[in-house]
């Protein structure tokens, strides 16, 4: 078993260097997962908040998992304290617009058939999906950040694309 160059992450060049490498990502997974109404970077800057704090307690190696889970947690707390928000207060939305009302529309259409395109998708298929088209990552930087092999990571992006084809015209 190799052994570890630090004993914890409380050392700031290796703390750094753990922020460098998942802070975006960790961000772009849980805007991906929860939307961006959530502030999904306020909970990855809590949970490496988290993490500075426990530093002695965490080991380097599992230092990923630490604010994977922590961000995730924090993210679905945040959900349900959302819908309790929600049930005492009425959103009003915006009743103007400077578009016309037939371009309002078939944008409206549209963006709810692709969002429902978008949850049909499993999972995995719409995290690989949006990391290749939003983030611009290679297959096989999605490969490595979700531990899976390339042609994986290739299959679930065609598998997404195809579905969202078959299922929006605009996209054919």
């Amino acid at each position: 078993m190799p052994t570890s160059l630090h004993k914890n992450i409380c050392d700031k060049i290796l703390f750094s260097k753990l922020y460098e490498k998942y802070a975006q990502s960790l961000s772009n997974i849980l805007l991906y997962k929860y939307g961006s109404l959530l502030n999904p970077s306020d909970k990855v800057q809590e949970a490496f908040i988290k993490l500075w704090e426990n530093c002695s307690k965490v080991a380097p190696e599992a230092a990923k998992s630490y604010l994977y889970t922590t961000s995730n947690n924090m993210m679905l707390n945040e959900v349900k304290h959302q819908k309790v928000v929600l049930k005492y207060q009425e959103v009003r939305p915006k009743d103007y617009t400077n578009e016309s009302p037939e371009f309002v529309m078939r944008k409206k259409e549209f963006l709810e058939r692709f969002e429902t395109a978008l949850s049909s998708l499993k999972e995995e298929e719409r995290v690989a999906f949006l990391l290749n088209k939003v983030d611009g990552k290679t297959h096989l930087q999605i490969a490595d950040f979700l531990g899976i092999t390339k042609k994986v990571a290739e299959h679930r992006i065609y598998a997404a694309f195809n579905k969202l084809k078959s299922q929006l015209e605009e996209l054919k």
